[in-house]
């Protein structure tokens, strides 16, 4: 008997694997994690109060691709949840994403988080809460909803104006928040987040966010140049809120970032963790990815200084920050980041683009009406 040609050797490898993804599917390699298994009984709570959960935590759900020849890894239902206290759902009223945060009730972090979305003033940079619900399957946990939002970093800042337009909005909030007696103490990239919808306005899979909302296509942004692109903080539940007159020591570990002052028992000032925070920040996701940013040690340095005592204020920062924020133009501002791991070809090439485009800039202003 001859030997199988490639082409059915390639039909049979398929049939293979197709039949093996069957039999995952049958033996529930697919099923919900036990993490996610809090979901499905907060289904109809939810549904009854205006959100809609994505088809995969209803509790009647069965994998979309069962009995067919589909790859489950292209359907939209396989997606697993990173992180199981945060959901996201599609508010039935006018379709936008919301995120919705399963938070302890006897925690800081509701008040707080609730505290500072009540502020009404253009410098306030905390995410909103739209409501909150009791959690109908936890009484010791509350549901708060809030604007679905993706990380500050993805995509990549692609102009000089990209990163001026991030700090002016995270110094803002961070001045906003400890002018009102909080101190966030979990400053660091995940937790500073951006409203992209002007980025992708065909949307994006909530958790897959490199993906279209229906998992078939990739999804492109748009530039961030001229869209009023939102910054804001999240995550407020290692925050400490000081009332008037008392002391802003507190003990106890902080969130990611490495603080040089943190121990187990000696009292910090939660503010000046937050200066540090901020600028470690800045440090690792601008400073030293990209090369035309001279300018940002002068902020960075004393920011991370190892002294607490020696770093300035938040309004110190923002005062500062004003002073280099009025050396930039217009020009400047519209020019293209060069990573550092750029090779050098390319980085010919792309900045004859972006000579180019630059002149294009100024002709469509010169013969404008």
């Amino acid at each position: 008997m001859a030997a199988p040609s490639r082409r059915e050797q390639a039909v049979l490898s398929e049939a293979n694997f197709a039949e093996r993804l069957a039999q995952l599917t049958r033996e529930g390699f697919f099923n919900l994690s036990s993490g996610e298994q809090t979901w499905p009984p907060r289904y109809r709570f939810l549904k009854d109060h205006g959100y809609q959960l994505r088809p995969r935590y209803s509790p009647k759900w069965t994998p979309s691709w069962a009995g067919t020849n589909q790859d489950p890894f292209s359907c939209e239902d396989v997606v697993v949840l990173r992180h199981y206290q945060i959901m996201d759902a599609t508010r039935i009223s006018d379709g936008n994403l919301v995120a919705i945060k399963a938070c302890l009730r006897d925690r800081p972090e509701l008040y707080i988080a609730q505290y500072l979305s009540s502020l009404d003033d253009r410098r306030n940079h905390c995410v909103k809460v739209y409501e909150i619900l009791p959690d109908p399957s936890d009484p010791e946990r509350a549901l708060m909803i809030m604007p679905y939002l993706r990380p500050c970093n993805d995509p990549d800042f692609a102009t000089l104006g990209d990163v001026v337009e991030f700090i002016d909005q995270t110094i803002e909030g961070l001045l906003f928040m400890h002018q009102h007696n909080v101190a966030h103490r979990d400053i660091s990239t995940p937790n500073v987040m951006m409203d992209a919808k002007a980025l992708y306005p065909m949307g994006h899979h909530p958790v897959r966010i490199e993906s279209s909302p229906d998992m078939q296509t990739s999804a492109s942004p748009l530039p961030r140049a001229g869209r009023n692109i939102q910054y804001f903080y999240i995550d407020f539940g290692l925050s400490s809120h000081f009332p008037p007159g008392t002391s802003s020591l507190v003990t106890g570990d902080v969130g990611r970032a490495y603080v040089p002052e943190i121990t187990s028992v000696a009292p910090y000032d939660a503010y000046m963790v937050d200066i540090f925070a901020l600028g470690d920040l800045y440090l690792k996701e601008i400073e030293q990815k990209f090369l035309n940013v001279e300018f940002l040690p002068s902020l960075t340095v004393p920011m991370t200084q190892t002294q607490p005592g020696l770093r300035p204020s938040a309004a110190q920062v923002s005062e500062q920050w004003t002073k280099m924020r009025a050396s930039f133009n217009d020009a400047s501002l519209r020019w293209r980041l060069v990573p550092k791991d750029e090779k050098p070809l390319e980085r010919v090439v792309n900045d004859t683009v972006a000579v180019a485009w630059e002149g294009v800039y100024r002709l469509k202003k010169f013969v404008a009406p």
